[in-house]
C-alpha cells in the first residue's frame, strides 16, 4: 500500500491531504485548527490530523508532494523586482526575509514537524499542475478538458489542457503579470475589500450594479483575444512592485481614490463590481469555447481561485459548449495539496484510475468528526443543558419544526468539509421562505455586510423545479449559480425597481421580496445552488426531507458555521462558542440539541461577550 501526503503552504490557505492507493482518506485546511483565517503557515496541525485520522505515522509515508515549486516562484519574484527597479524596494525588503527564512526550505519544515527520521521522497509539482490534478483525478469523467485559473503560481496564471484516464496534459499557459485572478483582485482592493478573501463580496455586490465601465476596462486595462488569452496594461496596476493592487493611474481612470474599508458603498462601486464580473465571464466563456475547439471534450473540469466564481461558472455551463462541468470544491491553494498527492499516484507512479459515477471527492467531507459520546461527555463537563435524540428520524422532525418556526439553527454533523463552502457538516440553517431571514443572518449571526446573499441547499430531485437547471444536473459543492424559476418569482413593479436602483441603502433593495424563497433569491433572481443527494450527505438529505414534508418547501438556507473574520468551526467547542456568541437560536451537535431559550439569560450573555472579545471582525 502506498500512502502519499500532499501539502500546500506559505501563500494562502495552507492545507494537507492524505491519499492511500489513490483513495482520498483525509484533507483539511490549517486555518480550521489554528483559528486564524486563511492561515498560510506550514500546515503542521492539518498534517497531524491527516495522519491521526488514518492511524499512520510519518515513517509510513511513501511520498510527500508539495503543490508548487518554491525556487521557480522565487525566481519569478526576483525577476519581477529587477524589471521594475528601483520601484518596489519597500515591497522587496518586506518579502525577502520571509522567503529566506521559511518559504524556500520546505524540506526543513517537514523535518521540523514530522521528525528528522522521515525518509520519504519529496516531490515538487508545478502550481497549475497541482490544480489540474485536483480537478481531473477526483472528477467522474474518463476524459475531460481542463481549465485552471488563479492569481499566479510560479509563472502561470492560467492553464488548460486535457485529462484522459490516469494522465493530465497541460498544453497552453498564460503567464504573469497577465492574470484574470489578479485583475479581479485589483477591483476587489479598489472597492475596499480585502484581497484573497473579499472577492466573494465583490461577486455578491455585482448584481446591484450595471456594467457601465466595461468599455473603459476594455479600452484601457485589458486586451482580450478571441481565444480568451489577454494582455493587461501594467501602467494601471501596482501588484508587480508595490504594496497595493492598483496605482494612481487606475484611480484617475475611474475618477476616485480606492474606497476605504468599512466606508459606505456607493452605486459607483456596485457598477465597478458588475463591470469586472462581466469581463471575467466574457474571458472565461472565450477560454471555454477555445478549449472545446482544441479538445472536443464534452466535459470540463476546473480549479484555481477563479473557479470559485460560481456566477461565471454558471454562465459557462449555460452558454458555453460543455455538457457538464466538475469543479474542485477546494479550488484554491488548499486543493493543490490534494492534487499533488493524486498526481504522484496516478501520473508519476502510473497507477490506473477508475472514475466514480458521481466523483471520488466523497462529498468533500474529509475533515475531523466527533462521536456522540465525545460530545455528550464534553457538554456534561461544561454543565450545558441539552436534549439528546436516540432516533435520527425524531431528530430530523424536531429540527425541521424549529426551522419552520423561523429559528436559526447551527448544524454540526459528521466530518468537516474540505474547501471554503459549508455543505451540511458545519452549517447555519434557516427557513428560505422568511423575508427577514437574510438580513437577520447577515447582521445578527454572521456580523457581515447586509447586501451579501445566502445560498440554498435543495433536495436533488427537486432542484430543477425551483431553479433553471436540467433535471439530472448536480451542484453538490455550491459552485454554480442558477436563476430561480419564473413560477416561484414575485413580480416587482418596474418603477419601484428603478427607484431602488438609485437608493444607496442596500438593505432596501435586498429586502424586497422577489420570490417565494426570498432569503436565498439575490436581486437579479439568481441563487448559488447546492443540490443534496442521499449518497453524499444522508443526514442533510433526511433533514431536508423532513422540512419538505412539514412545509412543502424542499430547501433551506445554508451558510457556513462561522462569523466574519473567523474560519468555519472545526470542533464542538468551536461550534458552541460561535453559537453562544451570536443570535443563533438552536445548536445541533450530532444528536444533541441545545436551545438558547432554555439557557439562563445571564450565562448566555456572558458567553456571548467572551466569544466576541476573542477576535476582531475584519
Amino acid at each position: 500500500m502506498t500512502l502519499i501526503l500532499g501539502i500546500s503552504a506559505f501563500y494562502h490557505d495552507s492545507a494537507a491531504a492524505l491519499v492511500l492507493d489513490g483513495d482520498i482518506l483525509a484533507a483539511a485546511e490549517e486555518e480550521r485548527f489554528t483559528r486564524k483565517k486563511h492561515d498560510s503557515s506550514f500546515p503542521a496541525n492539518a498534517i497531524r490530523y491527516c495522519l491521526e485520522e488514518t492511524g499512520a505515522q510519518p515513517r509510513d509515508l511513501a511520498y510527500v508532494a508539495f503543490y508548487d515549486k518554491p525556487l521557480v516562484k522565487f525566481e519569478r519574484l526576483l525577476e519581477t523586482y529587477l524589471a521594475f527597479a528601483p520601484r518596489g524596494l519597500r515591497s522587496f525588503s518586506m518579502a525577502m526575509p520571509v522567503w529566506l527564512k521559511e518559504k524556500l526550505f520546505v524540506r526543513r519544515g517537514l523535518r521540523r514537524n514530522l521528525g528528522n527520521d522521515i525518509r520519504s521522497p519529496l516531490v515538487f509539482l508545478e502550481h497549475h499542475e497541482s490544480h489540474a490534478a485536483s480537478a481531473f483525478f477526483p472528477s467522474p469523467y474518463e476524459q475531460a478538458a481542463i481549465l485552471t485559473l488563479d492569481g499566479v503560481g510560479e509563472w502561470s496564471t492560467a492553464a488548460y489542457g486535457i485529462g484522459e484516464g490516469n494522465r493530465i496534459r497541460l498544453t497552453h499557459h498564460l503567464e504573469f503579470p497577465h492574470s484574470l485572478g489578479l485583475l479581479y483582485s485589483a477591483f476587489t482592493y479598489y472597492c475596499g475589500f480585502k484581497v484573497n478573501s473579499g472577492e466573494y463580496k465583490l461577486m455578491g455586490l455585482a448584481p446591484y450594479g450595471r456594467p457601465v465601465f466595461v468599455d473603459a476596462i476594455y479600452e484601457h486595462l485589458i486586451d482580450v483575444k478571441p481565444d480568451g488569452s489577454f494582455w493587461l496594461n501594467m501602467d494601471y496596476f501596482d501588484y508587480c512592485h508595490g504594496l497595493t493592487m492598483t496605482g494612481r493611474r487606475f484611480a484617475k481612470l475611474f475618477g476616485a481614490k480606492p474606497r476605504k474599508p468599512e466606508s459606505d458603498l456607493e452605486q459607483f462601486h456596485m457598477d465597478l463590481a458588475a463591470s469586472v464580473q462581466a469581463i471575467t465571464e466574457d474571458v472565461m466563456l472565450r477560454m471555454g469555447r477555445d478549449l472545446y475547439e482544441k479538445t472536443r471534450c464534452r466535459n470540463l473540469v476546473m480549479a484555481g481561485g477563479v473557479a470559485l466564481n460560481c456566477v461565471a461558472n454558471g454562465r459557462l455551463l449555460r452558454d458555453g459548449p460543455f455538457d457538464s462541468i466538475w469543479i474542485q470544491p477546494a479550488a484554491g491553494d488548499a486543493g493543490g495539496a490534494l492534487g499533488a498527492a493524486l498526481f504522484v499516484w496516478h501520473q508519476l507512479l502510473e497507477k490506473p484510475r477508475q472514475p466514480s459515477v458521481s466523483d471520488s471527492q466523497k462529498g468533500s467531507f474529509l475533515g475531523p468528526e466527533f462521536t456522540r459520546a465525545e460530545i455528550e461527555t464534553w457538554l456534561g463537563k461544561e454543565g450545558v443543558q441539552f436534549k439528546s435524540f436516540d432516533r435520527d428520524d425524531e431528530l430530523y422532525r424536531h429540527v425541521a419544526r424549529l426551522l419552520a418556526e423561523q429559528k436559526i439553527v447551527g448544524w454540526f454533523q459528521g466530518r468537516m468539509e474540505f474547501g471554503p463552502r459549508a455543505l451540511g457538516a458545519r452549517s447555519i440553517l434557516g427557513d428560505p421562505r422568511s423575508p427577514q431571514m437574510q438580513t437577520t443572518m447577515n447582521l445578527k449571526i454572521k456580523f457581515r455586510e447586509s447586501f451579501r446573499p445566502f445560498a440554498p441547499c435543495v433536495l436533488q430531485e427537486h432542484s430543477s423545479s425551483w431553479f433553471d437547471m436540467r433535471p439530472a444536473q448536480e451542484s453538490p459543492y455550491m459552485l454554480l449559480v442558477a436563476p430561480v424559476r419564473a413560477c416561484h418569482r414575485v413580480s416587482v413593479p418596474t418603477l419601484e425597481l428603478n427607484q431602488m436602483h438609485n437608493d444607496p441603502d442596500l438593505r432596501k433593495r435586498v429586502n424586497v421580496v422577489r420570490s417565494t424563497i426570498p432569503a436565498v433569491t439575490h436581486v437579479d433572481y439568481s441563487a448559488r445552488v447546492q443540490t443534496v443527494d442521499r449518497t453524499r450527505n444522508p443526514r442533510m438529505y433526511s433533514l431536508l426531507q423532513a422540512f419538505h414534508k412539514l412545509t412543502g418547501c424542499p430547501l433551506l438556507v445554508n451558510t457556513s458555521f462561522n462569523v466574519r473574520g473567523e474560519p468555519i468551526v472545526c470542533t464542538p467547542q468551536d461550534a458552541y462558542r460561535c453559537f453562544m456568541g451570536t443570535d443563533m437560536d438552536v445548536l445541533v451537535l450530532e444528536s444533541c440539541v441545545l436551545d438558547k431559550n432554555e439557557m439562563i439569560p445571564s450565562i448566555a450573555e456572558m458567553e456571548r461577550e467572551k466569544y466576541l472579545a476573542q477576535f476582531q471582525l475584519d
